[in-house]
């Protein structure tokens, strides 16, 4: 097992076990149902573990005083990921996405074979694995997050992925302003890529609510495919988005006649196999 990139090493008890880097980690996984695997002595070798508050924040018990604040991993189809403990639990990086970062840098790589242009629009983009992983395989990405700490987090991802220099435009910005602002002046994207959360606040404290403003964004956002486009994926850690749910919302500005829609569980194999469901994704790939 290496020691440089994410390893899920056992799940249960509603909580993981994660190898990140050459640390170990305890976080909470509300869909991990059933019983560990790892003797209760693997588990309380961990470097830190963190508790979840009512609120949704929460925090670490740091066991080894010799954590540092960051360290980075390595992971395939992105390259360099710089990894913090948050008060939200989150580290930088959500390996359930490994899959489709792959898949999309397989997209973009063959349009950068056939010397066609890509632009791709990142929503809700945090640090930025979609859009390494697309930068790297030849995309010119607009990255977009609410949070300015989120997208500087990207830009030392891109310069610890040797990507810094990448046509990457880093925007911080409310995603629904942006969009409406891009449908006027007519801009056009090749690639569409969001995973947007439940609630959240813009920069000026605009409120997103996904059970009602997620269906208007789609609708904006099919104004701004271009006529070429080559994919839309959507993704969700939202009660209740479950792939079909996805595929459904996804279908209003992609028809299924048009190309391939694929829709199932976000999921991270432990070192056994065992799946860790970690929320759903759809990609429609335009024929």
């Amino acid at each position: 097992m290496s020691l440089n990139t994410y390893t899920l090493l056992d799940s249960g008890h509603f909580q993981k076990l994660e190898q990140v880097g050459p640390y170990l980690l305890v976080r909470p996984a509300a869909q991990a149902v059933w019983r560990p695997r790892l003797a209760d002595s693997e588990w309380q070798r961990a470097d830190a573990v963190f508790s979840r508050f009512s609120g949704g924040d929460g925090k670490w018990e740091v066991r080894n005083r010799n954590l540092p604040e960051s360290w980075t991993i390595s992971m395939p189809a992105v390259g360099d990921l710089v990894i913090r403990l948050t008060d939200f639990g989150h580290l930088g990086i959500f390996p359930e996405q490994h899959a489709n970062w792959s898949r999309l840098a397989d997209l973009v790589a063959q349009r950068t074979k056939q010397h066609q242009e890509t632009q791709v629009l990142n929503l809700f983009a945090y640090t930025g694995g979609s859009t390494l992983a697309c930068a790297r395989a030849g995309a010119a990405v607009a990255h977009l997050d609410a949070s300015k700490t989120s997208v500087q987090w990207g830009r030392e991802n891109a310069e610890q992925a040797g990507l810094k220099d990448k046509p990457i435009r880093w925007l911080v910005d409310d995603v629904q302003k942006f969009v409406a602002r891009e449908v006027r002046r007519a801009s056009k994207y090749h690639g569409i890529i969001l995973d947007p959360p439940s609630f959240g606040r813009g920069p000026k404290g605009e409120t997103w609510k996904i059970e009602e403003m997620l269906p208007p964004l789609l609708d904006d956002l099919g104004q701004i495919l271009a006529a070429d486009f080559s994919f839309v994926l959507l993704s969700s850690h939202s009660a209740g988005y479950t792939p079909l749910a996805l595929t459904n919302l996804l279908g209003d500005i992609c028809p299924s006649s048009s190309g391939e829609m694929s829709s199932g569980e976000m999921v991270v194999l432990d070192s056994a196999g065992r799946a860790l469901p970690s929320g759903a994704s759809c990609l429609f790939v335009k024929a």
